[in-house]
């Protein structure tokens, strides 16, 4: 453990090094901070805290940069003792501006990122929300050509998926509207969720005269609703990267760069990180993809009523603005949850 005056230099550290990126000396901090003790202590204090681990010094330089193990000390100190304010008026006017350049729910997220990123000045992040607890509304066969046939699922508040598919032989419009009426009894109002344990063999064998169609349709309703689970991320402010002088260094650009374009690394970023009281940050060497191993990654959830349904962040340098970040983050979590609770949620 730091004693509070070790704590106190390298919070001033910390504190100029983000304004400045430059490495910080001991006169640096002995005349920006008011700490009680003279120059020459706190150039003690530095040397001890370099010893620790919590300074490194760069190249020849005579002054220091903060470690990625300062950074956690600094970030896990901020969280316990600085309360999170939201500014309402900030909140009001960053929903305004998501609902109204967002007509359909991928815009929306797709929208958050936008405007995250134009915030906080770093790249942004966002999946869109998994649907597997949306209940369907409807399910209907309608006869196209011969043997084609178009089913139509419609899911809560207007969600919609359509899928052609053909069988050997034509069936009559009635007899199709007799099986779509049979799936609406047995399937409306399920999730996605029940509707994949429900359509199973039972459901074949109440309508077994139409036991070819159904043995055809339920892997096509099967697959149609995995499509509404599909996961997307969306990404926005990429190149931001290049505004710190950290990323100077175009090969480390470019590593990132192609890093944040690889959907699947993404996504697995994304959705495997655990989440704990309402904010993940992961900094450094803590997090596990060589390309974002000078970065933080800052993660928090939306919800749709009080379930989980997406995710949505920021990376950028380690010497970010840690408070700033996880504030921005807040407000559009609650946004996000908000809009997307009154769109989706029980009528």
């Amino acid at each position: 453990m730091l004693d509070e005056r070790k704590k106190k230099v390298l919070y001033a550290v910390i504190d100029s090094y983000l304004l400045t990126a430059e490495p910080i000396g001991s006169r640096t901090i002995s005349k920006r901070y008011n700490l009680g003790v003279s120059s020459a202590t706190i150039r003690n204090e530095m040397s001890d805290l370099e010893e620790l681990g919590y300074l490194s010094k760069p190249h020849t330089s005579s002054g220091r940069v903060p470690s990625d193990k300062a950074y956690r000390l600094y970030v896990d100190q901020l969280l316990k003792t600085k309360k999170l304010k939201i500014d309402m008026n900030k909140k009001e006017e960053i929903k305004r501006k998501l609902t109204k350049e967002s007509k359909e729910i991928d815009e929306l997220i797709q929208n958050a990122a936008k405007i995250l990123s134009a915030i906080t000045h770093y790249t942004a992040l966002a999946i869109s929300p998994q649907l597997k607890k949306i209940r369907l509304k409807h399910i209907q066969l309608i006869p196209i050509d011969g043997s084609e046939i178009l089913l139509v699922l419609v899911g809560e508040k207007g969600i919609v998926k359509n899928t052609i598919f053909n069988i050997e032989h034509g069936i009559p419009e009635n007899q199709l509207n007799r099986i779509s009426n049979f799936l609406n009894h047995k399937l409306k109002g399920l999730t996605i969720d029940d509707i994949e344990k429900a359509i199973e063999r039972p459901i074949i064998e109440e309508m077994y005269e139409f036991k070819d169609i159904i043995d055809k349709i339920i892997p096509i309703i099967d697959k149609s609703l995995e499509t509404m689970d599909d996961v997307e991320v969306y990404s926005d402010g990429i190149t931001k990267i290049f505004d710190f002088p950290e990323y100077k260094d175009l090969d480390k650009a470019r590593s990132f760069i192609s890093f944040i374009e690889d959907k699947e690394l993404l996504i697995d970023l994304l959705m495997n990180n655990p989440i704990e009281n309402g904010i993940e940050i992961t900094i450094g060497d803590e997090n596990i993809y060589e390309p974002l191993k000078d970065c933080s990654l800052i993660t928090t959830t939306y919800k749709l009523g009080d379930m989980t349904i997406g995710r949505i962040g920021v990376i950028g340098p380690t010497r970010m603005d840690y408070l700033m970040t996880i504030n921005s983050l807040k407000i559009f979590s609650m946004n996000l949850t908000e809009i997307l609770t009154r769109l989706l949620g029980e009528e």
